[in-house]
């Protein structure tokens, strides 16, 4: 259930979106998952007025909720690092906003299993999502995917070749296709995961917006506390339950040569849900 916190919808900028991950596994053992969390969208422009308006949220100093550069791309410009990749994939946003999607860190701790990089023109068009995915190794990597402008921005279709080690319990040889839904008053995100035996995997993030605020910031923290902790733990305690269940292990291999892959647009499979994967949005 999505905490009951009041929302006061901002049109645009930095905001909170509280819901919920849900995480299928489809075979050789069925495995399933659900649990409330929320997420910061960070206008990457607006981070250092932001975290010196708000008191619970601080820029690189320790507090109940941080937020770091040094968690995202390079560790440097956030800016400078996106539109870099940004141009090496041919496309020019003329310094439109580009929006982070991120669980903050908590009392320090920070992990996030993926972040998205929701990357504007200046005219205001959405012109690449960057699927930014974390593993419990200290690995990072970047699956940066144009945005077609006749895209329907509640439900964008993109997929990629998968590229980077997540889980000890899934082969390199696999797609992932993605399903998302821009943030406004809501956000969605769905992952399949597939091999070369059809569909394995499905985790969906369903959330609503709320306004950044001290007052939301506390009242999330007792709600959902220590969401980052509580995260890497839930990770490992899954695993532990795929291992008995006695699904097989794969050797970690080498992190790619490249920390963002740039992928060209191509065409979704069908799918047999109707293209979300189920995807529900919380009430």
């Amino acid at each position: 259930m999505t905490p009951d916190l009041p929302s006061q919808v901002p049109a645009e900028g930095s905001a909170l979106y509280a819901g919920m991950v849900m995480h299928r596994r489809l075979r050789p053992k069925r495995h399933y998952f659900r649990y409330n969390v929320f997420f910061l969208l960070l206008d990457i422009d607006e981070i250092p007025a932001l975290c010196g308006r708000l008191r619970l949220l601080s820029h690189r100093r320790w507090n109940l909720f941080g937020f770091d550069e040094r968690d995202h791309g390079d560790g440097t410009s956030l800016r400078q690092w996106a539109e870099g990749h940004l141009s090496q994939a041919g496309i020019d946003t003329d310094g439109g906003p580009i929006r982070l999607l991120t669980m903050p860190r908590i009392l320090g701790y920070g992990f996030n299993p993926i972040s998205v990089w929701f990357c504007y023109h200046r005219s205001g068009q959405l012109a690449a999502l960057m699927h930014e995915v974390h593993n419990t190794f200290g690995e990072r990597h970047t699956y940066l995917i144009p945005v077609q402008p006749n895209d329907d921005p509640e439900n964008i279709h993109q997929s990629c070749a998968k590229t980077f080690h997540v889980s000890p319990f899934m082969a390199m040889n696999m797609r992932y296709d993605f399903r998302v839904r821009v943030p406004d008053d809501r956000l969605g995100l769905a992952i399949r995961g597939s091999d070369l035996d059809g569909p394995l995997i499905v985790a969906i993030l369903a959330a609503r917006r709320l306004e950044l605020t001290d007052a939301a910031l506390l009242r999330l923290f007792l709600t959902i506390p220590l969401l980052t902790a509580k995260v890497i733990v839930a990770i490992h305690w899954e695993a532990a339950r795929l291992w008995v269940k006695g699904l097989r292990f794969h050797p970690r291999p080498a992190a790619p040569d490249r920390s963002v892959s740039i992928e060209s647009v191509s065409a979704p499979r069908p799918t047999a849900d109707g293209g979300d994967f189920g995807m529900r949005r919380p009430g």
